[in-house]
């Protein structure tokens, strides 16, 4: 799709159709499927495509996903009248319409006539990603030992490589904010499609962005807050911008502290706020990591204890 003469989110909606399809379609058969939130035959369409492109990925098959309301402008590049639409792209054109293929049975039965006259490569993301295990726990390792710059490159080049690997787009995300580059972090995870949206890592690297937004805020003073504290103890407001501040310095341990503090006092202040806030920590930090264990059982005394 040319980008000539177009407006800058039209732009980006072609910009984001090459990364997610066209690229992927160069070598796989990629299953698009056009739907909307507000579309009940989509619902029931979602798993029987999700199952179908599972049982198919070793030969080559992908899914992806677009919400018509939220990228008109690519629905109209395909002329979607009516909802669902799905179409078989490869090498970035359409070859099939697989509308009417409502069925897993009918699904199967048009892929492997497709699969049988083009060139897939076969294999899927299976092999794919057992290729590039080692690559994300060496990110995840050089992440973890505070080289964020060197983890962000080594991160960037998976994504590269898998351009819809949600682990690698995720610690990408998170090596990005370690190294204090909010924007671009925010630019990624803002333009991956909702269907990628749910994975844990891309989650995590969510919640690691609201978090690193709020730390960047302006809060006041990490020891001008202190000591409005020492004059206002029960000042949740005060104390919540405290425990922000510190976990901008990369404090977690004080900001935990202040975030129970409130939630000892008062644990439904504001909605649970403090409650929010820490759990919103914990997906940050990785709900697997031992600290996080400590921290919820510090969470789970304060609550009901």
């Amino acid at each position: 799709m040319a980008t000539l003469g177009l407006t800058g989110d039209q732009q980006q909606a072609v910009e984001e159709f090459k990364r997610d399809i066209v690229e992927p379609s160069m070598t796989k058969l990629v299953i698009l499927d056009f739907w909307a939130e507000w579309c009940g035959p989509c619902k029931a369409l979602t798993p029987v495509l999700e199952k179908v492109a599972a049982d198919y990925a070793d030969k080559g098959v992908v899914l992806a996903k677009i919400n018509v309301d939220e990228n008109k402008f690519i629905a109209g590049q395909f002329q979607v009248q009516s909802i669902p639409t799905v179409y078989a792209i490869f090498q970035g054109q359409p070859v099939a319409n697989l509308t009417n293929a409502r069925s897993e049975s009918q699904l199967k039965g048009a892929l492997d006539e497709l699969l049988s006259k083009l060139p897939i490569q076969a294999g899927g993301d299976g092999e794919a990603g057992q290729d590039i295990a080692p690559l994300l726990a060496m990110g995840e390792e050089v992440l973890a030992g505070g080289d964020a710059n060197r983890a962000a490159g080594i991160f960037g080049q998976i994504v590269e490589m898998q351009p819809q690997n949600d682990e690698a787009v995720g610690g990408l995300a998170r090596a990005l904010l370690a190294d204090n580059r909010v924007t671009e972090a925010k630019a990624i995870l803002e333009a991956l499609p909702e269907d990628q949206r749910g994975g844990e890592a891309v989650k995590r690297a969510l919640s690691a962005l609201a978090l690193a937004e709020d730390a960047n805020a302006d809060h006041g003073d990490s020891a001008a807050l202190a000591q409005q504290l020492e004059r206002e103890p029960d000042n949740h407001e005060v104390r919540l911008d405290y425990a922000n501040a510190l976990w901008g310095a990369q404090d977690r341990d004080g900001a935990v502290e202040q975030l129970l503090t409130i939630i000892r006092a008062d644990k439904d202040w504001n909605d649970g706020a403090a409650r929010q806030r820490l759990l919103q920590i914990f997906e940050a930090v990785g709900l697997e990591d031992p600290w996080v264990a400590g921290a919820r059982r510090k969470m789970s005394a304060a609550l009901f204890g």
